[in-house]
């Protein structure tokens, strides 16, 4: 038998995954206000800042496109809800879990446009939590719901990329 979430992990279960990204971000921000900011010359920061801008809309795309793909196949976006379909095409053919693939993009993204590194510290907890604790919720579920058919789709398709 495996164990629940503890009641740590059941009440930050409570906080959308897109939150916990944005609260672990602005924490970053507030370290970076702390730490001195980037001494990039004029061409670094302006390839920084592009860099940044490609990852952010690549985020967007990479964590939208199933949005589209859940609304339309009816089924949850929340983490522990029971899913009513099993979606394993589109980005689901690379990734279990383009959502997060795309949020950590979009994360990265802004840290690029903004000339920031601090925010990379709160993102490495935030994915520990999220691969440690939200994920492993998702799949026991998915699992229970759709049984062998998301095992083999588990056993074909990587968790990240």
């Amino acid at each position: 038998m495996v164990a629940g979430p503890s009641a740590l992990s059941r009440a930050l279960l409570r906080i959308p995954v897109p939150w916990v990204y944005m609260l672990a971000y602005l924490v970053g921000v507030g370290l970076q206000l702390l730490l001195p900011p980037l001494r990039l010359t004029p061409d670094a920061a302006s390839r920084w800042h592009l860099t940044g801008v490609v990852l952010l809309a690549c985020g967007v795309i990479v964590a939208g496109w199933p949005l589209v793909m859940f609304y339309k196949a009816g089924t949850t976006t929340t983490p522990g809800e029971l899913s009513k379909a099993f979606v394993a095409r589109g980005p689901y053919r690379f990734t279990r879990n383009p959502m997060y693939v795309g949020l950590t993009l979009v994360y990265l993204g802004e840290m690029g446009i903004q000339l920031q590194y601090a925010p990379i510290v709160p993102l490495v907890l935030v994915l520990l939590y999220v691969n440690g604790v939200v994920i492993p919720l998702e799949e026991s579920r998915l699992t229970e719901r759709f049984g062998q058919t998301y095992t083999d789709y588990c056993g074909r398709t990587r968790r990240w990329f």
